[in-house]
């Protein structure tokens, strides 16, 4: 089982460029290692007993084109937008 202590907190901190207060780390870490745990029981659960109905299709629409200002709406309320895109820090190391 992996476990998260403060070496592995810090990084995921920057990863997800979030701040921890220092007072919290105790707390954050201990209840990240109880989702980590509850995850883990959950591997453990028989469901060879459990049958797919793969037989069923998604109902499907048709699909037709409309004229939609959402994505312009969206990026109006956005940090940092350009040429129609966000624009993000880059975070891949």
């Amino acid at each position: 089982m992996i476990t998260i202590d403060e070496a592995l907190l810090a990084k995921l901190e920057r990863l997800a460029m979030i701040q921890i207060d220092p007072k919290q780390v105790a707390e954050v870490t201990k209840n990240l290692n109880e989702i980590l745990g509850f995850v883990e029981n959950l591997q453990n659960i028989d469901t060879s007993h459990i049958v797919l109905e793969n037989h069923k299709k998604t109902p499907l629409r048709s699909d037709e084109i409309v004229q939609s200002s959402i994505a312009q709406d969206v990026l109006t309320h956005a940090p940092n937008a350009k040429d129609g895109f966000f624009i993000v820090p880059k975070i891949i190391e």
